[in-house]
C-alpha cells in the first residue's frame, strides 16, 4: 500500500498538520512524515514535535540556502529525490511557505497527487510572498481542503482544476488537542507580570522592515491604556536596535517584552489574555477556537481571514498609531460578546481530510 507524505517546513505547519498525523496514526494509514526545516535547525524542530507530543519525522532535510529562491530549489530537489523514494499514494502540504510550494511542485514534475489542507486563502496583496505561495499551490494541486466557503469560492473563481472539499480548518483542532498539553506543561503566567493585559506580536517583513510603521507599533503599545505583553522576535529586535526603538520599550513600565514563545506558552497567554494585537494570520484563526474566543486587532491592511472579521472577532485597524490606539480603547470598553462557535470549524477538520483521502486512495 502506498503511503500518504504529510510535508511540515516551519513550526505553524506542524501544528496544523499535527491533527491529521494523529487522524493516520489513529486509523493505521500508512505515513511518511517529512519535516523541511525552512525556518528551524533539527534540534529546536525535534524538541517542538516532542512537546506536542508527536511521533518524530521520518525524514529531515537540512535547509542551508538564506535567499527564497535557493531555499525553494533546495527543497525542491530533496523532496524529488525522497518522492522518488516513497512513491506515495498523495502529498499532503499545508498553507503558504516556501516549503508548501516547493513539495507541491516536486510531486506534480512527478505525476503524484497534491493535497493542499487550508486551501484558498487570499489577502490579494501580491507584496506578500505568501500570497504567491498559496495560489501557485492551489493551481497545480488535485485535492483542495478548503477551511471555508470563502475559501471555496476564491478557488472557484480562479478556476482551479482540483477537486474542492470544505472541510474547516485544522488551527481549531490543533489548539483543541495541544491547549490540555499546554495547561500541564506552560509556566507562562509565572514570568507575565500583569493579571490584565493585551497580548501583541509583530513579525511580517511590510510591518517590521518599516521604521516608521514599527515606531508607530511600539508607540501605540506604550500608550496603551491596558499594560502589553509583547514577545519579540530577534530580527525585530534588531530593527528595533537599529531604529533607535529599544530603549524606549525598556522604560516603559506599561510593556512587558518577553523572549519569542513556544506554542505552548503562547495558547496559554492568549487565553488569559484581555485583548490580542498582531500581524499574524494564524492567530487570527486560533484567538476563535472557542477554548481562546479572544477579538483580536489586525495590525495590518488588509487579511486572508475575512471569516474572522465577519464573525466579529477580528478587526482591521491598519498601521497608524492614533487608530491603533482608538481601536484598543474601544475594544476594551465595548467587550462585545463573541460568538459560541468558531468560523474556522467544529475541529473535525483534520478527521474529514483523512476520510477524503482515504476513501480516494484506500478504499476499493
Amino acid at each position: 500500500m502506498k503511503p500518504v507524505v504529510v510535508v511540515t517546513g516551519t513550526r505553524p505547519e506542524i501544528i496544523k498538520m499535527a491533527p491529521i498525523l494523529r487522524a493516520l496514526k489513529k486509523n493505521k494509514t500508512p505515513t511518511v512524515f517529512v519535516h523541511c526545516g525552512q525556518h528551524y535547525d533539527y534540534n529546536m524542530a525535534q524538541q517542538f514535535i516532542e512537546n506536542l507530543e508527536l511521533t518524530a519525522p521520518d525524514y529531515n532535510f537540512k535547509i542551508k540556502a538564506t535567499s527564497p529562491g535557493a531555499q525553494t530549489g533546495q527543497i525542491i530537489a530533496q523532496m524529488d529525490k525522497l518522492l522518488e523514494e516513497t512513491n506515495p499514494a498523495i502529498v499532503l502540504v499545508e498553507g503558504d511557505t516556501n516549503t508548501v510550494l516547493a513539495a507541491a511542485i516536486a510531486a506534480n514534475k512527478r505525476k503524484i497527487p497534491v493535497g493542499h489542507v487550508e486551501a484558498g486563502l487570499r489577502s490579494f496583496d501580491l507584496r506578500m510572498p505568501e500570497e504567491h505561495n498559496r495560489r501557485l499551490t492551489d493551481n497545480i494541486s488535485d485535492f483542495l481542503f478548503a477551511p471555508t466557503n470563502i475559501a471555496k469560492v476564491n478557488l472557484e473563481n480562479e478556476k482551479t482544476w482540483g477537486k474542492i472539499f470544505v472541510t474547516g480548518n485544522t488551527v481549531i483542532d490543533a489548539v483543541n488537542e495541544h491547549l490540555p498539553i499546554a495547561e500541564r506543561k506552560s509556566e507562562i503566567l509565572d514570568k507575565i507580570k500583569f493579571k490584565k493585559y493585551i497580548l501583541a506580536t509583530a513579525h511580517r517583513a511590510e510591518n517590521v522592515d518599516d521604521i516608521k510603521i514599527l515606531r508607530n507599533f511600539i508607540e501605540a503599545f506604550t500608550e496603551s491604556p491596558l499594560p502589553v505583553v509583547y514577545p519579540i522576535h530577534p530580527r525585530t529586535k534588531k530593527r528595533l536596535c537599529e531604529g533607535g526603538l529599544y530603549d524606549m520599550i525598556e522604560k516603559t513600565p506599561n510593556l512587558q517584552v518577553l523572549a519569542p514563545l513556544g506554542y505552548l506558552d503562547f495558547l496559554i497567554a492568549m487565553k488569559n489574555s484581555e485583548l490580542i494585537l498582531t500581524d499574524s494570520g494564524g492567530i487570527q484563526e486560533e484567538a476563535t477556537a472557542p477554548a481562546i474566543k479572544k477579538q483580536v486587532l489586525v495590525m495590518r491592511l488588509s487579511t486572508e481571514r475575512p471569516e474572522a472579521v465577519e464573525a466579529g472577532f477580528a478587526q482591521i485597524v491598519g498601521t497608524d498609531k492614533q487608530k491603533i490606539l482608538s481601536a484598543i480603547k474601544s475594544a476594551l470598553e465595548r467587550k462585545h460578546k463573541l460568538p459560541d462557535e468558531s468560523p474556522f470549524g467544529d475541529g473535525k477538520a483534520a478527521e474529514r481530510i483523512v476520510d477524503i483521502v482515504e476513501k480516494e486512495f484506500f478504499v476499493d
